[in-house]
């Protein structure tokens, strides 16, 4: 039986850094170097290794994930079954969100990383690196979009998130768990849930700005009205609880409505939904659902603005915003197995 054919991309981040000086590492392995700290992939499968970028996590763009979304589409159609994208974890739960919403096919597209760089006692690349290609080459991994393997935990790229700064068992997924596990190199996964479709990818031009701003005791909406006036397209708060704002940022939150900023209200817990008709005073979510804010459901503040910023992109309209975010924040069922 021949191996599955597999692409892996590189990015940069910790699975890529070493150090000459030992005055703190930077991304220099490219994909190749990566592939060969891993004996075990040949035989699992048939490895292609492209290096696209070697950035450190914070500095991936949108416009590097539109290479990886165009390497990958070529790679598919060369005949890969599965792809593995490697990067820094800083940004995982957001790059993984923003493909996952332009990854149209069957096919997995995994992405994974490392907490300690490949020069460090117990490095966690290579063994995330292995569970990722091995879950790119299973079947049960097709139609589920865009997964995040780190310490043989699969995460789905809607709740994946980086629960702690360091340590090997950094990523969580919110609220509802993990999606499955690696187990003596065999994967296994809950039942799959309802796949959305993909967004159609608008290439070139400057990303819209989208703001994410936290609401925090006694603020009075002063950076939301700076945020207005630096021209930003849309907004995404972090509110308090399920939805809420303190009383007097309202005005501002009414102001950068009356000037055609989209406002996404999402809730800054990191677990949990917005709410809808709970609450009914001056800064809670019925008086802003009222004022034309659109509700973020159960997506977190950080997928939220990735969310935003590539429909504000497209150029789609107040409407389809609401329309999406009320599809693409509500809780996916899982369909029997």
């Amino acid at each position: 039986m021949n191996a599955p054919r597999i692409g892996v991309a590189a990015l940069g981040g910790t699975i890529a850094m070493t150090s000459e000086s030992g005055r703190g590492v930077t991304p220099t392995l490219a994909a190749d170097d990566l592939i060969g700290a891993v004996p075990r992939l040949g035989e699992v499968a048939d490895i292609t290794a492209t290096t696209l970028a070697t950035w450190p996590s914070a500095s991936v763009t949108s416009a590097d994930l539109t290479s990886v979304i165009e390497w990958a589409d070529d790679r598919v159609a060369a005949g890969a079954s599965g792809i593995v994208v490697t990067q820094g974890t800083d940004s995982i739960e957001e790059t993984s969100y923003w493909l996952d919403l332009h990854w149209d096919r069957p096919e997995p597209l995994v992405v994974t990383g490392a907490m300690r760089p490949p020069t460090t006692p117990g490095a966690d690349g290579p063994a995330n690196l292995l569970a990722a290609v091995l879950t790119a080459s299973s079947q049960e991994a097709r139609d589920r979009g865009v997964l995040v393997v780190m310490g043989d935990t699969v995460h789905t790229a809607v709740e994946v998130l980086k629960g702690r700064s360091s340590h090997p068992d950094a990523f969580v997924s919110r609220p509802f768990g993990p999606l499955g596990f690696l187990e003596e190199e065999r994967l296994h996964l809950r039942p799959a849930g309802v796949r959305r479709p993909a967004l159609p990818m608008t290439k070139g031009g400057t990303p819209p700005s989208v703001a994410l701003l936290e609401t925090h005791l006694d603020d009075t909406g002063d950076v939301l009205d700076l945020v207005v006036q630096a021209g930003h397209g849309g907004v995404v708060i972090a509110g308090f609880g399920v939805g809420h704002v303190p009383e007097r940022m309202v005005d501002a939150v009414q102001r950068a409505i009356d000037a055609d900023v989209v406002v996404v209200m999402a809730t800054r817990a990191g677990d949990g939904p917005t709410h809808r008709s709970s609450y009914g005073y001056a800064g809670s979510e019925v008086d802003l659902l009222a004022r034309g804010v659109v509700p973020a459901g159960w997506l977190h503040p950080r997928k939220a603005r990735v969310l935003l910023a590539e429909l504000l992109r497209r150029g789609v309209g107040l409407g389809e915003v609401r329309e999406e975010f009320a599809d693409r924040g509500a809780v996916r069922p899982e369909t029997s197995s």
